[in-house]
C-alpha cells in the first residue's frame, strides 16, 4: 500500500491580508492628518480631501497588489510602515504650505511636489519588483555598481552640473532638474559592498596582531577600510558634508563586522575616523563651525545657529502630546519641510508621535535585520543588512542633529521630509529588501517518501525531490 508524506518543509503563510489590513491604518494616518491640517489651520477640512487620499490610496493599493503579484511572501510590515510614515510626511509639508502662503514667506507648494516625487518613487518600487525577480543577479554587478556608485559621488565636483546649497556641495542640475547622486550612489555601494565582501570575508576575517583581547586585522588586508575611509574624508572636505561622509564611512564598517565577525574592524575604523574627523575640524571651516555650534548653540543664536535653537525651542513648547496641527509656528525654523522636519512634528504632535516615528524607523530596520537572519545565500544577507544600516545611519544622524545629540549633519528624514532623491532612493530600498525576504521566506522544495516495490519481504522508500 503506498504511504506518502511530507518529510521536509515548513508550512510558511503569505500574510498579505495582514498587510492590506496595516495598510488601511497607515493610510488613515496620512488622509487623517491631512484633513486635520485643513482644520487647523484653515478650520474647514481640505476641499481636495478626496482627490487627494483617492491618488494616495491607489498609489498604495498599487504597490501592495504588486507585492501580492510578484513578491507573495515578502515581509508584510515593511510597506506599511513606510505608506505611514510618507503619509504622514505629506501631511506635515502641507501645514507648512499653508503657512508659508498665508504669511506671504514662499510660494511653492512642496507637498505637491512631494507627492509627485513619491509617484515616482512607487513607479520605480513596483518596476524593481517586477524586473527584478532574483535579487542573487545582482551580485554579477559588483564591481559595475561599486564604479557607478563612486562616479555618482564625484559628480557634484563638475564645474558646469555641480550645485552647492547651504554650503554643502552634493547637488547636481540636469536640465533645469536638482538631483541629489550620492541618494542612488548608497544603493549602489551596497550592492558592491555585498558583492565584495561575500568573495573576500575568509581573507578579510584572518586575524593579525591581538591587543588588550582584540584581534586586529592584517596590514595587508586593510586596503578596502583605507580606501572606504578615503572616500569619505574626501566627501567630507570637498563636499562639506558630514553626515555623507559619516553614513558612508558607517555602511560600509557595518557590513564588514558583520562579514567577517572581527571587532578589530570596528576598532581600526572607529580610530580612522575619528582622526579624519579631528584632523577635518582643524583645517575645514565648516566643519569647526558646526562642531562650535552643537557645543555653544546659545553662543550663535540668533546668528548661525537661530535654525537648530528655534528647533529645541518648538520642540521644548509642543511637550509631551503637541499643540496641534496648525497651532504652532514651525515656520520659524528656516528648513522646516526638509531638514528640520521631525521639529515641526515634535512642536505640533509631541514628543509622543516623534517617539511614535522613531519606533516606526526601529521596526524597519529591525525587519531588515530580519530578513538578513532568514535569508539563504550570504549575498543577500549582506545585502539586507547594509539596506537596514542605511535607514539606521540615516535616523541617526538626523535625529541626533535635530535633538542636539551630535552636529547637525543635513541629511533628510527617511520618507518624512521633503527631498525627491531621498524619497525616491528609498522607495528603491524597500523594494529590495522587499524582494529578499521574498526569496527567504518563499518554502523550500518539499521532500516525500515514496514507496518503492522491492523483492524482499522489506519495503524501502526512497525520499523524492517534489
Amino acid at each position: 500500500m503506498s504511504q506518502t508524506g511530507t518529510l521536509m518543509g515548513f508550512v510558511h503563510r503569505r500574510r498579505r491580508g495582514a498587510e492590506l489590513f496595516l495598510l488601511v491604518l497607515a493610510l488613515m494616518v496620512g488622509i487623517g492628518a491631512y484633513a486635520a491640517v485643513g482644520l487647523g489651520v484653515e478650520g474647514v477640512v481640505p476641499a481636495d480631501l478626496v482627490g487627494y487620499g483617492g491618488w494616495l490610496t491607489a498609489l498604495i493599493v498599487g504597490a501592495h497588489v504588486t507585492v501580492r503579484l510578484v513578491a507573495p511572501y515578502a515581509d508584510p510590515v515593511l510597506l506599511p510602515l513606510v505608506a505611514a510614515l510618507n503619509g504622514l510626511g505629506l501631511a506635515v509639508i502641507r501645514r507648512l504650505d499653508l503657512t508659508y502662503e498665508a504669511n506671504g514667506l514662499d510660494q511653492h507648494t512642496f507637498a505637491r511636489q512631494q507627492l509627485t516625487w513619491m509617484t515616482l518613487g512607487v513607479i520605480l518600487f513596483v518596476a524593481t519588483l517586477f524586473l527584478l525577480r532574483d535579487h542573487r543577479v545582482l551580485q554579477r554587478f559588483t564591481y559595475t555598481a561599486g564604479l557607478l556608485g563612486i562616479v555618482l559621488l564625484i559628480l557634484p565636483f563638475l564645474p558646469v552640473i555641480g550645485r552647492e546649497i547651504n554650503g554643502a556641495r552634493i547637488w547636481i542640475n540636469v536640465v533645469g532638474f536638482s538631483f541629489q547622486p550620492g541618494e542612488v550612489a548608497k544603493v549602489l555601494l551596497v550592492i558592491a559592498f555585498s558583492g565584495y565582501l561575500v568573495l573576500h570575508r575568509d581573507a578579510l576575517a584572518l586575524a593579525g596582531n591581538r591587543i588588550l583581547f582584540i584581534d586586529l586585522p592584517r596590514g595587508r588586508d586593510l586596503g578596502p577600510i583605507l580606501a572606504m575611509f578615503g572616500v569619505s574624508m574626501m566627501i567630507l572636505v570637498l563636499q562639506n558634508d558630514l553626515g555623507s561622509s559619516l553614513l558612508f564611512f558607517g555602511l560600509f564598517l557595518a557590513m564588514l563586522y558583520v562579514a567577517t565577525e572581527r571587532p578589530g574592524w570596528l576598532v581600526v575604523g572607529g580610530l580612522l575616523f575619528g582622526a579624519g574627523a579631528l584632523a577635518a575640524y582643524t583645517l575645514v571651516g565648516n566643519v569647526q563651525r558646526r562642531f562650535d555650534i552643537w557645543l555653544h548653540p546659545m553662543d550663535y543664536y540668533p546668528g548661525t545657529s537661530f535654525q537648530p535653537v528655534e528647533a529645541m525651542f518648538g520642540m521644548g513648547w509642543g511637550g509631551l502630546i503637541g499643540r496641534g496641527l496648525g497651532n504652532g509656528f514651525p515656520e520659524r525654523v528656516p528648513f522646516a519641510y526638509s531638514d528640520f522636519i521631525l521639529s515641526t512634528v515634535g512642536e505640533e504632535l509631541g514628543l509622543t508621535a516623534v517617539m511614535a516615528i522613531v519606533l516606526c524607523y526601529g521596526l524597519i530596520v529591525e525587519r531588515a535585520l530580519r530578513i538578513a537572519l532568514i535569508s539563504r545565500d550570504g549575498f543577500g544577507k549582506l545585502m539586507a543588512l547594509g539596506l537596514g544600516a542605511i535607514i539606521a545611519l540615516q535616523v541617526f544622524v538626523v535625529v541626533g542633529g535635530v535633538t542636539g545629540l551630535i552636529p547637525l549633519t543635513g541629511l533628510t528624514t527617511p520618507f518624512l521630509s521633503y527631498g525627491g532623491s531621498s524619497l525616491v532612493a528609498n522607495w528603491v530600498v524597500i523594494a529590495l529588501l522587499l524582494r529578499i525576504s521574498d526569496q527567504a521566506r518563499r518554502p523550500a522544495p518539499r521532500l516525500e517518501p515514496v514507496d518503492d516495490s522491492v523483492a524482499d519481504s522489506e519495503s524501502t522508500q526512497v525520499v523524492k525531490l517534489r
